[in-house]
């Protein structure tokens, strides 16, 4: 059989081959290396490495989703750390901002190591996590939770899951679960939420405006 013109001529010397194989073998060792590297970056463990992260984890110690009566534990990756290994390392690519913040806060610009800062921010913190729930509907939620399988302890919940449910998504009637509670998006109030963060700290007014201000 003639072969077409067009037909490349391949010559597989011990160059060619070599370099194929090793291409390979990198290829294996790096997509291990990013499945370790996303499953160690996605512990609580890891998390926590941030002094200001150690905030969040005292509230998710203290909800249901460390608490759990079944012993089912979801951990930070479960919620914050989409599935999949290419999604969970652009995740990982897009959190290294909250690093950037963490060190610029040492130096210059809010230290959210401190829990008057940290709380004072928390709401844009919670904001973005929600706005990041309804963009994926909810699929971090699900990855758990099964729809159909929710049962609650009401006789009605099964029927409110599937039928006034729908067009929604879970973070829309469930937030507030983990973390400090922000109240939504919609009906936040800023000067409200300093004058609460003011007398929960024993704070002079005025104060949390002047610590936004800096």
């Amino acid at each position: 059989m003639t072969k077409p013109r067009w037909f490349p001529n391949l010559v597989l010397t011990r160059h060619v081959l070599f370099a194929i194989v090793a291409g390979g073998v990198a290829g294996v060792l790096f997509m291990v290396f990013l499945i370790e590297f996303d499953h160690y970056t996605s512990t609580a463990e890891f998390c926590t490495t941030c002094h200001s992260m150690k905030i969040a984890e005292d509230e998710y110690r203290q909800s249901a989703h460390y608490r759990s009566a079944s012993g089912v534990r979801a951990d930070c990756g479960h919620c914050h750390v989409s599935e999949g290994i290419f999604a969970a390392t652009w995740d990982h690519i897009k959190g290294a901002k909250d690093l950037f913040k963490e060190i610029k806060g040492k130096l210059v610009g809010p230290d959210y190591d401190d829990p008057v800062i940290n709380a004072l921010h928390a709401p844009e913190a919670a904001f973005a996590a929600r706005r990041q729930f309804r963009a994926n509907d909810s699929a971090n939620c699900k990855r758990c939770h099964v729809l159909d399988a929710i049962l609650g302890k009401r006789p009605d919940t099964a029927a409110i899951h599937r039928e006034d449910a729908k067009g929604k998504t879970c973070v829309d009637c469930h937030m507030n679960l983990v973390h400090r509670k922000v109240p939504d998006e919609q009906t936040f109030k800023r000067e409200a939420w300093n004058r609460m963060i003011e007398a929960e700290f024993g704070l002079a007014p005025g104060t949390a405006d002047r610590l936004l201000a800096e």
